[in-house]
């Protein structure tokens, strides 16, 4: 529910023009502030290509990426991780080009080593005196919550722990009594009748209905007293109760909707993901095929048995697939009952222990890749008579498949990769996927790519 009150959150901060502008152009002027520094420190005359590279350094990263309401530590990550990929597209675009040799090699270091640490200080400063600027009372906006309910409650907390939202909750109004209601620390102004004469006697800024849409009479009613008063209205569903997975607002026909539980691989974002992983598959593919010729000599010099392990597992829309591996164990199972590899398992050769401390028994899923069948990034798949289990005792289980299974995922490289020996850490290893269909990003699958490359020579939940 907190990641729904969140996106709420969000649909309020475009309201907050001091705080949406300056997290939009934050990155992008540090970016252009330090390249400039740069060239005045190594006495350079700031002409036409000074003038090119920082439009197309501003342009490629505008909006920015401040985004005060997400942890620094996560923003910071972001930023860096960005900001390394658009150094290496401008690095090869000049190299390609001959533009790159109209500016001092030693400059450009000393800007793309030096831009993250100033944007790093520029976030720090920024998070320490917004709040206070915010805080002022000509800043601050005074709202009321219609309705003391589950959602109403969160709604409340989320701005009083977010003061970039620069908003102060004065209080409740409900038709219950007090006795009934859930604890809060804010008081209960009145019922509901009562609510459009408060507005207007206290100059109320915006009004907030967390009320159950069972109530539509009682909504209706309330929206015509409300006619009479100046304040923005929101209504917050109660739809927003329940864990949405790229909920959004939509239309079709005119007709508003709203997502509830979505992939995030609709339209160009699908198109995006599938054209990256055709590319990097190709691209990894071709540099390590001696590496996959090796493996897959010792595969078949270590044991008798097929080279390539076919295994039957859960796809796209929970759709059966074909994945490939490097055998690395004795037996093929793929019955209704598949037993999970465990630390000294005996079905494992000496051989299979290699290929899987070190994930080299995952390559031949980059032919599934290109297949369409799988992504580089995404949920890993588990075997079809694990998912028939861990359906029965995992509630939302099953979402994970609005997305194709991956080589790697977010919870691979946040611990959970290997054994699941019980039903907790398949729980986490689902959070941590549900959390990447919230989140998804094409920064965020680098990034899980990035983490896996470390992970795979010191990972100790691979056997």
């Amino acid at each position: 529910m907190s990641a729904a009150i969140q996106k709420e959150a969000s649909f309020l901060r475009t309201h907050l023009t001091l705080t949406s502008v300056l997290e939009a152009l934050l990155d992008p002027v540090i970016v252009v502030a330090i390249l400039l520094a740069c060239a005045g420190a190594y006495n350079e005359r700031i002409g036409p290509p000074y003038v090119v590279l920082a439009v197309l350094a501003f342009s490629l990263t505008f909006p920015g990426n401040a985004r005060l309401h997400e942890p620094l530590r996560r923003v910071l990550r972001k930023f860096l991780v960005n900001w390394l990929l658009l150094a290496s597209v401008l690095w090869l675009f000049g190299y390609l080009s001959g533009y790159l040799y109209y500016f001092p090699q030693s400059m450009l270091m000393t800007w793309i080593a030096g831009t993250p640490l100033a944007v790093a200080v520029a976030h720090l400063l920024l998070r320490h005196t917004l709040p206070r600027v915010i805080a002022s009372a000509e800043n601050r906006r005074n709202v009321v919550i219609a309705g003391v309910n589950d959602i109403g409650l969160q709604l409340a907390r989320q701005f009083a722990d977010n003061p970039y939202l620069g908003t102060r909750v004065v209080g409740f109004f409900d038709d219950r009594d007090a006795d009934r209601l859930p604890s809060s620390s804010l008081p209960l102004l009145g019922q509901m009748p009562e609510l459009a004469a408060f507005v207007k006697r206290h100059h109320i800024d915006a009004i907030y209905l967390a009320l159950p849409m069972a109530t539509q009479p009682r909504i209706l009613d309330l929206l015509d007293n409300l006619k009479d008063t100046t304040a923005s209205i929101y209504f917050v569903p109660d739809i927003f109760v329940t864990d949405l997975i790229q909920g959004r607002v939509d239309s079709v026909g005119g007709m508003p909707v709203v997502a509830v539980c979505e992939t995030p691989f609709t339209g160009l974002n699908g198109m995006f993901k599938r054209l990256a992983d055709i590319v990097l598959a190709l691209v990894i593919l071709a540099l390590l095929s001696p590496l996959l010729l090796a493996v897959a000599t010792g595969v078949k010099l270590s044991s008798p048995g097929p080279i390539v392990f076919k295994q039957r597992r859960y796809g796209l829309d929970g759709r059966e697939i074909v994945v490939y591996k490097f055998r690395s164990m004795t037996t093929c199972d793929d019955g209704a009952v598949v037993k999970q590899a465990s630390r000294n398992d005996q079905r494992i050769t000496p051989f299979g222990a290699f290929i899987r401390r070190t994930s080299l028994d995952e390559l031949p899923q980059f032919f599934n890749v290109l297949q369409g069948r799988m992504s580089i990034v995404g949920p890993r798949p588990h075997a079809v008579a694990h998912n028939e289990t861990y359906r029965k005792l995992i509630k939302g289980y099953m979402i994970r498949h609005k997305v194709k299974p991956g080589i790697t995922g977010w919870a691979q490289v946040n611990g959970y990769r290997g054994e699941t020996e019980t039903v907790d850490k398949m729980q986490k290893r689902i959070d941590y996927d549900l959390e990447y269909l919230r989140n998804w990003s094409l920064k965020l699958d680098f990034w899980i790519i990035v983490k896996t490359a470390l992970l795979v020579v010191r990972d100790r939940n691979a056997f």
